[in-house]
């Protein structure tokens, strides 16, 4: 497992998982994360999280649905979503194929919803921050080391969920931020499952939401 004291830019893991370990269901659903958030306790510590990261890193599919989504949100969430520097790992780039094909659809569908009810329309410098982020096509564990040399605040990584695992099993996550939603999936896919060897956790902090839902933060031990 590679060491992430090396290097003193911290990679920040953030995602939501179920109280069983899930990120998403077995076919995908992440449904079941928006029916137990919500409220302004957990909107400030996602805030938190956000204004601390001076980059965003994702695999593509996260890409192509944030990218669909974060430019035409009122959110409050949103602007940090937006401002902050993208970068999308993806060997084969982001150009092409389905994925692209639907974020394109999508986003001129919102474009035209936006427009006809004169809601928040996005700025040159918003599309651009979605349309043109930096693609990292080589290795995963030397991109990442590349990037912690870089000065600034801290990497966030988002997920999906395959990008989080490999993520995970590169041992250079710095701190995991886990929202932990009251909900039980029994299957699905889980966050940890490509480790390769045990790793012992140190709890940071713990903070209880109204809506059932708590963010636990943990740095390995």
């Amino acid at each position: 497992m590679a060491n992430a004291t090396a290097t003193t830019r911290k990679l920040v893991l953030k995602m939501s998982v179920s109280l069983d370990g899930f990120v998403a269901g077995a076919d995908g659903e992440v449904d079941w994360i928006f029916r137990t958030s919500g409220g302004a306790d957990s909107t400030a510590w996602v805030l938190d999280t956000l204004g601390a990261a001076g980059v965003h890193i994702m695999g593509s599919r996260s890409y192509h649905d944030m990218a669909a989504f974060w430019p035409f949100s009122e959110l409050p969430i949103a602007a940090p979503m937006n401002d902050i520097p993208k970068m999308v790992f993806s060997r084969s780039g982001i150009a092409d194929g389905p994925q692209a094909d639907r974020t394109t659809r999508a986003l001129a569908e919102a474009k035209a919803r936006n427009a006809q009810r004169l809601g928040v329309m996005p700025t040159a410098a918003v599309l651009a921050s979605w349309a043109e982020p930096v693609v990292a096509r080589g290795d995963l564990v030397q991109e990442i080391l590349r990037l912690k040399e870089q000065p600034g605040r801290y990497i966030l990584a988002h997920g999906g969920a395959r990008f989080a695992q490999s993520l995970v099993a590169t041992g250079l996550v710095d701190e995991y931020r886990l929202a932990i939603h009251p909900v039980l999936l029994g299957r699905g896919q889980p966050l940890f499952s490509a480790l390769r060897q045990p790793l012992d956790l140190h709890l940071v902090s713990l903070t209880p939401f109204a809506s059932g839902a708590m963010a636990a933060v943990y740095r390995p031990a």
